[in-house]
């Protein structure tokens, strides 16, 4: 199975407005080659490491974990947890539990 990261990078990029040149800038990348190592990130030629992902989680307001999630259910439950307070997230964390 491949990486569900370079979907998921892209669709979070264009989520947010912002072009492989923008972010790649926004991450600390010479504008001349931001757009290059952004796209072959997208197209799975390359991998960020960890810390690099968790910068552009932060730059794109995803949590870390969207891009590595197989499930896509799972990936979109996990942005929009990420979306809610600690106290919310823990609420509804204690009503799955609760389902068991």
């Amino acid at each position: 199975m491949e990486t569900p990261t370079p979907s998921r990078l892209k669709s979070a990029r264009k989520a947010a407005g912002l072009t492989q040149q923008q972010l790649g800038m926004a991450l600390g990348m010479e504008p001349n080659t931001a757009s290059a190592r952004m796209n072959q990130y997208e197209k799975g030629k390359h991998a960020p490491d960890f810390l690099t992902m968790k910068r552009i989680a932060k730059e794109l307001d995803v949590p870390v974990a969207y891009f590595y999630c197989e499930e896509d259910v799972l990936a979109k439950l996990i942005c929009e947890l990420g979306k809610l307070s600690l106290e919310d997230q823990n609420s509804i964390l204690g009503i799955v539990l609760s389902k068991k």
